[in-house]
């Protein structure tokens, strides 16, 4: 009989990240990064990070940034503001796994998503139109969130571009390959070993033969460890 595995081995659940690191794949500056995951002063943090001093986060606190980000992209990020969205979601939602991460869970691709954007429009006062292209900027976010048969994020395709509507899909998080680390969505080819040796002077169309792949995916690479880069 094959067992269950529980919270504590899931991979997904597990001290991965430092602070840097999710900022530099989330394209977000590290302090942004810092207040929403370790808080500030007196202001607590938005998510639940596995491990503290230092703070190290967990694949699905690095989904969790993934959407909050996406948020940022349109409409400055008020962290009280969000927080009482946040709770306002978890509040209204049965699984205690969705209450833990509202923001990413199953039911904000659905109606959760209507929930959060009616309490958080109506706290910061944005118009209706702000709202609908917060909500595609949302969806989009939420659709780069691949999840298993539980609903539960199981691998991610960051933004590697600040324009989110020209953002390809070639590099994917994925916490069960390279250590968590980004790669070359269908590779094992670690997007940061692309990065070193295009830093050390190796061009694109040479890595792209070594690996295997097409020039368009090692620029991605590039792009997504340099982001001026490519």
């Amino acid at each position: 009989m094959r067992r269950r595995r529980t919270q504590a081995e899931d991979p997904r659940e597990q001290p991965a990240y430092t602070l840097t690191e999710a900022a530099q794949y989330l394209d977000v500056p590290s302090p942004t990064i810092r207040y929403w995951a370790a808080g500030r002063n007196n202001w607590e943090p938005l998510i639940e990070a596995p491990a503290r001093r230092p703070t190290l986060l967990s694949f699905l606190n690095v989904a969790e940034l993934h959407v909050l980000a996406a948020i940022r992209r349109q409409h400055g990020v008020s962290m009280p503001k969000v927080r009482a969205a946040i709770h306002y979601l978890a509040k209204h939602t049965r699984r205690a796994w969705d209450r833990r991460h509202p923001l990413i869970s199953a039911r904000l691709e659905t109606d959760g998503l209507d929930l959060f954007m009616d309490q958080y429009g109506r706290l910061v006062s944005i118009s209706q139109a702000g709202q609908t292209v917060m909500r595609e900027v949302m969806t989009a976010a939420l659709q780069r969130i691949e999840r298993d048969n539980r609903g539960v994020p199981a691998r991610l395709f960051p933004f590697t571009r600040s324009r989110i509507d020209d953002a390809p899909v070639m590099v994917v998080i994925d916490p069960t390959v390279a250590g968590g680390r980004p790669v070359i969505a269908g590779t094992g080819v670690a997007t940061g070993i692309l990065a070193e040796r295009y830093k050390a002077g190796e061009s694109v169309d040479g890595l792209a033969r070594d690996y295997g792949l097409d020039e368009a995916k090692v620029e991605e690479a590039i792009r997504c460890e340099l982001r001026t880069a490519a």
